[in-house]
C-alpha cells in the first residue's frame, strides 16, 4: 500500500535542495546570465559549510553551542557559494567569456573541489569509511518544531522539517514578490530582456548582473547546505549529491521563471525523484530506471507545451546567455 504520511516528508525533504537552486537560479537568469555551474555551487556551498561545522566541533571536543553551530557553516557556506558567483561574474560579465563553457566548467570546479577537500577532512579525521559525520552540528539544522510530535500526521506532514525547509519557501516567496511588485525587479527584468534598452535608461546592467548572480549563487549555494546537515543527517561523502543540481535547472525551465510556482514544482519533482522507492518494481531494474527519468520527462513536455502555446510571458529572458557589447548599442 502507498503510504502517503511517509511518503510526504521525504518528498519534501528531497525538494528542498531542488527549491533553493531553482530560485537561485532563477534570479541569475532574470538578469540574462545563464549558470550552468549551479551543481558546482551547490557543492562548494556544502564542502564550505563542512570544512566550517568540522573545525568548529573538532574545537570544542564535539561540546557545541546551538547558536554558533548554525551561524560558522551559514556564514561558511554562504562566503563559498559568494566567492562562485563572484568568479563566474567576473569571467562572463567582466572578461565576456562564454557563459556556457563557464557554466560548465564552474560545474566541473566546484565537484573537483568539494571532492578534494572532502576527502581532505575525511582523512584528519582517520575513519574507516570514507565519510565524515557532524551529528553534532546536524542536530540544530534537522530540529523540528517542538510540538510536530503532538499533532499526529499534520504535524509530520507540516511541521517536522528543520529550519532551512522554510526559509527556502519564504525566500521563494520573497524573490517572486520582488521580482513581479518592485521597481528593483522590473529594473532587474528589463535587463535580461534587453540589456542595451535598460542600459539607455540610466541602469547600471554591470551592478546588477554582479549583485543578482552573486545572490542567486548564495541561495543556491544553502541547497548544498541542507543536503548534507539536514537531508544527510551531517555525513559527508564524496559525489553524493547525484543531478540534484542538474534537477534544479530543470526546474526553472518547468516554472516558466517563478520561484512562487517552484515552491509546489519542486515538491512535486522530489515525489517524483524518490518514486521508484515508493512502487513495487520487484527486481527489475529497468522500471525503476525508468521511474528515475520522470522529472526529466515532465520537463521535456512542459517545454513543449510553453513553446506551442508561444506566449511571451511563459518565455525566458530575451538574452538569456548573451555577454552585453556596451558599444554595439
Amino acid at each position: 500500500m502507498f503510504d502517503l504520511v511517509s511518503f510526504i516528508p521525504r518528498a519534501v525533504s528531497q525538494s528542498i535542495p531542488l527549491l533553493y537552486g531553482c530560485t537561485g537560479e532563477t534570479i541569475t537568469e532574470k538578469t540574462g546570465n545563464l549558470n550552468l555551474g549551479i551543481p558546482g555551487v551547490m557543492y562548494v556551498g556544502a564542502i564550505s559549510g563542512v570544512i566550517g561545522a568540522f573545525f568548529y566541533e573538532q574545537s570544542t571536543g564535539g561540546q557545541v553551542t546551538g547558536f554558533l553551530a548554525v551561524l560558522i557553516p551559514l556564514l561558511s557556506c554562504l562566503l563559498g557559494s559568494f566567492l562562485m558567483g563572484l568568479l563566474y561574474c567576473f569571467l562572463t560579465v567582466t572578461l565576456r567569456a562564454n557563459q556556457n563553457v563557464t557554466g560548465l566548467a564552474m560545474t566541473t570546479f566546484g565537484v573537483g573541489f568539494g571532492n578534494f577537500f572532502g576527502g581532505s577532512l575525511i582523512k584528519l579525521t582517520g575513519s574507516e569509511v570514507p565519510s565524515i559525520a557532524l551529528s553534532a552540528t546536524s542536530s540544530y539544522f534537522s530540529k523540528s518544531l517542538p510540538f510536530a510530535k503532538n499533532l499526529g500526521w499534520v504535524g509530520s506532514v507540516f511541521f517536522s522539517y528543520g529550519f532551512l525547509a522554510y526559509l527556502a519557501i519564504v525566500i521563494a516567496l520573497v524573490a517572486a514578490y520582488i521580482l513581479r511588485h518592485t521597481r528593483t525587479g522590473l529594473e532587474l527584468r528589463s535587463v535580461g530582456e534587453s540589456p542595451a534598452t535598460a542600459d539607455a535608461a540610466g541602469i547600471n546592467i554591470t551592478r546588477y548582473k554582479y549583485i543578482t548572480t552573486c545572490i542567486g549563487c548564495m541561495i543556491a549555494g544553502l541547497g548544498g547546505l541542507y543536503y548534507v546537515m539536514d537531508y544527510a543527517s551531517g555525513v559527508w561523502s564524496n559525489d553524493a549529491f547525484g543531478d540534484r543540481g542538474w534537477l534544479a535547472i530543470a526546474l526553472v525551465i518547468f516554472t516558466i521563471w517563478r520561484p512562487n510556482i517552484a515552491v509546489l514544482a519542486s515538491m512535486l519533482f522530489g515525489g517524483l525523484y524518490i518514486l521508484y522507492l515508493y512502487i513495487p518494481t520487484g527486481m527489475n531494474l529497468s522500471v525503476k530506471e525508468l521511474y528515475k527519468m520522470l522529472p526529466y520527462i515532465v520537463t521535456i513536455v512542459v517545454l513543449v507545451i510553453t513553446s506551442m502555446r508561444n506566449k511571451r510571458e511563459n518565455q525566458p529572458p530575451a538574452s538569456l546567455g548573451q555577454n552585453y557589447f556596451r558599444e554595439d548599442r
